[in-house]
């Protein structure tokens, strides 16, 4: 998915920023959140989640690869990678040869991997499907996210869920509350306008209605964060240098980028409990191979360097990072070499905290929904053992009564 289409998604969803700011109610959040850091307050000692969308679906089949299966040979004559390519997890199963950081962290048994991740009634749509991911309501649309509705009911403060992509995640949207969000490039003002003129508009007049001195504050807020976010890019650039830990994300991906930027809040002890980032460009209709490997690579280096970076300190050790995507592929390919827009696919979770293995089952390729996948297990499995386990919190609260069995790949909460 291209950013117009992505950013098309965030709108549609009712979720729309500019700048450094998605929504008035963030930008004091941010704020608090990033002068927090520059305090150095004491390690918040509940766990923190890192949630990583995959935007445009990703081919989960070429992803987590059934290689012993002679059906998705079979079924994938021109895509399916040969036996001993794969990166094998067990006699099944093996991650994309350019996983290899992956299959690392599977070594040190700090990757999970649950398998067949989907929800009933599939929806080959971009935007319904990933809106379905991020409300965690497959039944019937509904407005706030399964994170939002979180801070609903622990009425939290803003900077206590935090994107660093363009435009806040509906997932962060509650009816109350909602997260906030900071551009991962700064604040990048109009030709002619300068921080002059922007903060001239963030002075509050006397007697103003509250409305006016709200959208004052605004302004003035929008400023002060990107002089923040800045002077931590700097602070990182100069302890480190371009090539050291606190860059250290493992690459140049836009993923890389934002996932530095959560590393640089865990180190500094800011109170942010959730963390949104992504990856776009996975709607792989045509040429899969060349183009999902090039994703692949930025997905791994970004993450391996990631969890690296975390497992050096206490406060990264409780660090939970949970990668998914709206669907998987179509099991057969097209006449472009691609595949179109399928159903379940793998879920990634990775961390100090996880215990890693295979969990879930494999979708059969014997058994197929009109050519799709058929899920094995419930997204919101995943959801409510991460609401219990790492937030601490009641996953039926939060996921309107639906029955959550934790899955073991982390820690009873």
């Amino acid at each position: 998915m291209d950013a117009l289409t992505r950013r098309r998604f965030l709108v549609a969803s009712g979720v729309v920023g500019g700048g450094a700011l998605a929504t008035t109610g963030a930008a004091l959040g941010l704020a608090e959140l990033l002068d927090k850091s520059s305090r150095a307050a004491p390690p918040d000692p509940g766990g923190k989640l890192v949630l990583v969308t995959l935007y445009g679906g990703n081919d989960g089949l070429n992803t987590v690869i059934p290689y012993a299966d002679r059906r998705y040979h079979g079924l994938r004559p021109e895509l399916a990678y040969p036996a001993e390519q794969v990166l094998h997890l067990d006699d099944a199963l093996g991650l994309n040869p350019k996983l290899r950081g992956l299959k690392r962290l599977w070594d040190a048994k700090r990757l999970a991997v649950v398998l067949g991740v989907g929800y009933p009634k599939p929806d080959r749509s971009h935007f319904r499907s990933m809106d379905i991911w991020q409300t965690a309501s497959p039944g019937v649309p509904i407005y706030s996210g399964w994170v939002g509705r979180w801070l609903d009911g622990t009425n939290a403060t803003p900077e206590t869920a935090v994107s660093f992509e363009p435009v806040l995640p509906p997932l962060l949207a509650g009816e109350t509350r909602s997260g906030a969000c900071v551009s991962l490039g700064g604040l990048r003002l109009p030709p002619g306008i300068d921080d002059g003129l922007v903060g001239a508009l963030g002075v509050a007049q006397p007697g103003e209605p509250a409305m006016q001195a709200r959208a004052a504050a605004s302004y003035a807020d929008l400023l002060r964060v990107d002089h923040l976010v800045r002077h931590s890019q700097e602070t990182a650039r100069a302890e480190s240098g371009p090539s050291g830990p606190a860059t250290g994300t493992g690459g140049s991906s836009a993923l890389a980028a934002q996932l530095a930027l959560v590393a640089r809040c865990v180190e500094a002890n800011v109170p942010t409990r959730v963390y949104s980032v992504s990856l776009g460009g996975f709607d792989t209709h045509a040429s899969l191979i060349v183009g999902h490997e090039l994703l692949l690579t930025q997905l791994d280096e970004a993450l391996t360097g990631f969890v690296e970076r975390m497992a050096r300190t206490e406060a990264g050790r409780q660090v939970t990072v949970v990668v998914y995507s709206e669907f998987g592929r179509r099991v057969r390919g097209n006449a472009s070499d691609g595949t179109d827009h399928g159903t379940a696919g793998p879920v990634l979770v990775l961390g100090g905290q996880v215990t890693g293995g295979l969990y879930g089952e494999q979708p059969s390729l014997s058994d197929l929904d009109d050519g799709d996948l058929k899920a094995t297990v419930d997204f919101r499995q995943v959801y409510g053992t991460v609401l219990g386990a790492v937030l601490g919190a009641d996953p039926a609260r939060y996921l309107d009564g639906f029955q959550v069995t934790p899955l073991p790949f982390l820690p009873a909460g």
